[in-house]
């Protein structure tokens, strides 16, 4: 959620993209360099900045130079770039576990994604794996294939959640796509090629995909149920089919070269990753359980039980069983006032489809806050819904709104997320912590329960740090080796 005032975008950081150093000694492929089309390169300029306004902006934290670096060595071996400097590498500031690349050698990693890794042949896997669709011009391809539009559609973003409908806003441009599954495959062979001929252990991907699928469960468990609906942004934008570990366990061999006879250069990974900031950023508020906090806008609601907080740069999806789904935003009031601000939202939402009827606007106050609560029934691709558009006026200038869809006739489910909205006071702001990875060395009687004990959640502490160091419960720790831990930081009041 954005400390900004636009209704879905958040403002993007500056990327700082530092030079290429230390790369790993290797031979380079003999391919000659394939030139990226001046087209190509116009559409990834053009897309940039948006992409970096719906995640979350470029990262400056831990891991901006690893991953950066490893970026452009692999971009080189790919034959794309002679020196690196012809491919944007961006660690964005988004929770979220995803990676993806657009035409012009655009590439991104998510400091989620860039946390559950081990080492920097993990990182350099995942680099060479979207660096091989760029270069199989796989965007392009698929872009010939996709059509956009519709009410539908419009709706599917708040139906799939905040990142899928980043996703889906993009995927409108014809920007990013989810590839075929053959596609995958094209793209996990050359992402081998390239790390291979960076020096890297070709068998860090299928270890990196078995990380991806182990999150992917963890993350399904954390929301309490498990519906196809609900996958996680990385399976939903990289279909993880259950031979991908096998067959690029398969590609490795192909390659001669034993497991670990490569260069895996996990302390580098460890040393560049201490610090970074895990879960959300304080500045896009906090989604904690099913409460949602903002220390600098001072607002907070609580979601009803068994409905999931998904915070993303530029709103607050709250998902729910059922079909059940709702989205949190802010915009600017204008000279129109609330009524104006809510059919702004509701436009945003519906779009020009006239596959809808309007119910009778109603005027309230919610916990002292001027409302306005306009209900909607729409016809869908996915059959009728009710949709209500509850705006909420929080200072002369500035309006939120709940975007809420449900099946028809079980709006009423929404009533306790409405009615929770409120003013944060300074003493509930300055309790808020953000988190960050905290790298450990593992001494004398530390077991993988006692170092979870230290992580920084209330449940299912055992599994996520399990996930976040890829390891089984029964794998026994080495006095001395690096292990991954999340920690709260002072609170934000006190930074």
């Amino acid at each position: 959620m954005p400390s900004r005032d636009r209704p879905f975008l958040n403002c993007a950081l500056t990327v700082a993209l530092l030079a290429a150093a230390g790369t790993v000694p290797a031979e380079r492929l003999t391919a000659q360099v394939r030139a990226i089309s001046e087209s190509d390169r116009r559409l990834g300029a053009q897309e940039h900045p948006k992409i970096l306004e719906q995640f979350g902006g470029t990262y400056s934290g831990p891991g901006v130079a690893l991953v950066t670096r490893v970026g452009k060595d692999i971009a080189v071996r790919s034959g794309l770039a002679t020196t690196g400097a012809e491919c944007t590498v961006t660690l964005l500031n988004s929770r979220v576990v995803n990676a993806f690349a657009i035409p012009g050698c655009y590439v991104y990693v998510t400091r989620g994604l860039l946390a559950i890794m081990n080492d920097e042949a993990e990182l350099a896997s995942v680099l060479g794996h979207e660096i091989g669709h760029v270069a199989a011009r796989h965007g392009q391809k698929r872009q010939r294939a996709a059509t956009i539009g519709g009410l539908g559609t419009l709706l599917a973003g708040v139906f799939l959640g905040d990142v899928a409908a980043k996703l889906t806003n993009v995927l409108a441009q014809g920007t990013v796509l989810k590839f075929s599954r053959s596609q995958e495959n094209e793209a996990d062979a050359l992402g081998i090629r390239y790390m291979t001929a960076a020096g890297y252990d070709p068998f860090a991907s299928p270890d990196m995909l078995k990380s991806l699928g182990d999150e992917s469960a963890l993350e399904v468990k954390v929301r309490g149920r498990d519906e196809a609906a609900q996958a996680p942004a990385w399976a939903r934008s990289h279909p993880l089919t259950s031979d991908r570990v096998a067959t690029t366990t398969a590609l490795a061999k192909k390659t001669g070269l034993a497991p670990g006879t490569r260069a895996r250069n996990a302390d580098r990974y460890f040393a560049a990753v201490d610090g970074l900031l895990y879960g959300d950023d304080p500045s896009q508020g906090f989604a904690e359980d099913s409460v949602f906090s903002h220390p600098g806008l001072k607002l907070r609601f609580q979601a009803p039980a068994g409905f999931y907080l998904d915070n993303g740069s530029d709103a607050v999806t709250i998902e729910g069983p059922g079909g059940l789904r709702a989205r949190f935003a802010g915009g600017t009031l204008g000279s129109d006032g609330l009524d104006g601000y809510a059919q702004r939202v509701l436009r945003e939402t519906l779009g020009d489809s006239g596959n809808f009827s309007l119910g009778q606007t109603g005027r309230t106050s919610i916990n002292g806050l001027d409302a306005l609560v306009q209900p909607v029934r729409a016809a869908t691709q996915s059959g009728v819904v009710d949709v209500q558009v509850i705006a909420y006026r929080f200072s002369a200038d500035q309006a939120y709104s709940f975007v809420t869809i449900a099946p028809s006739g079980r709006s009423g489910v929404f009533d306790p997320l409405v009615g929770s909205f409120r003013r944060m006071s300074d003493s509930e702001v300055a309790q808020l912590r953000p988190r960050v990875v905290n790298v450990v060395k593992v001494r004398a009687g530390d077991t993988a329960a006692s170092l979870a004990g230290r992580m920084a959640y209330s449940s299912l502490r055992l599994e996520r740090f399990l996930v976040l160091n890829d390891r089984r419960a029964d794998q026994p720790l080495k006095v001395g080796e690096p292990v991954k831990i999340v920690t709260y930081t002072a609170p934000v009041g006190r930074n």
